[in-house]
């Protein structure tokens, strides 16, 4: 462990379950301190938390519903002044909604907008102006194949992610001298609680069983016809914070079993 990692800290936004997790337990057993994020309480985070921090870095808890604006606004602040810094920003944290555009609730639409990219806007805002004191930042934004592509009953999540595809090129280019990159991580399907909780609401839209579901809807667009792991999407983000990935900014990298390349 370098005394430069030792010392620097990681913001992931939704990071009790699924790859935000996975990606908290890789920066923590880099030796990072890691500012986990999530909608739980203290109590019910703590689990999630242990975890992290049994992986060898320090971990703390601030728990934030990022749908709330003053909440998502307030969040980097507070990590800033509990830890210091930001030195890494994973904008992780989203839900799914799966309907079609004449049954979506607007209810529905604006927090799917609201926790995956308003909150990535907030964030983002707050931990610049530190990074560029510092010379240095990583800002990883984990978008979807659903920021490249468009699958039907999915307008608000699709629509989101193809706008934080569009910030994270947009800052890419804003901060491009200042020793900062930005980045946006496009998974495919991978299994993770937000997955599992669709299984049933396709299969309802659909009129299919669960299983015809993860076969013939979910994993249909994968050529590899495999749920990508959430350690593989962790692997990455680790891998963009390195000094080999510097020249690597405003990219879309995809991690979906080759959908995207058809």
């Amino acid at each position: 462990m370098s005394e430069d990692v030792e010392h620097r800290v990681v913001l992931v936004t939704g990071a009790t379950s699924g790859i935000g997790l996975a990606i908290a337990k890789r920066f923590a057993a880099a030796g990072y301190t890691v500012a986990v994020n999530g909608i739980e309480t203290d109590a019910d985070a703590a689990p999630a938390l242990a975890e992290i921090a049994a992986q060898g870095g320090k971990a703390e808890y601030f728990g934030a519903d990022l749908a709330d604006d003053a909440q998502a606004e307030a969040l980097a602040c507070r990590v800033i002044e509990r830890l210091g810094r930001i030195d890494v920003l994973v904008n992780n944290a989203g839900i799914q909604k799966v309907a079609a555009i004449e049954d979506f609730p607007s209810t529905d639409w604006h927090r799917i907008i609201a926790i995956s990219l308003d909150s990535a806007y907030h964030t983002i805002r707050a931990a610049l102006p530190g990074m560029k004191r510092n010379g240095w930042g990583r800002i990883i934004n984990i978008a979807s194949a659903h920021g490249l592509r468009a699958s039907a009953y999915k307008s608000a999540y699709v629509a989101t992610k193809h706008a934080v595809v569009g910030l994270t090129k947009t800052v890419a280019l804003e901060v491009a001298e200042a020793g900062i990159t930005a980045n946006a991580i496009c998974p495919g399907y991978v299994w993770t609680p937000l997955v599992a909780a669709q299984v049933a609401d396709q299969a309802r839209v659909h009129k299919m069983s669960e299983e015809d579901v993860v076969r013939n809807v979910m994993l249909a667009p994968q050529p590899t016809k495999a749920f990508v792991r959430p350690e593989e999407i962790a692997e990455m983000a680790y891998y963009l914070t390195g000094d080999l990935a510097r020249s690597i900014t405003g990219a879309a990298i995809s991690i979906d079993g080759g959908w995207t390349a058809k």
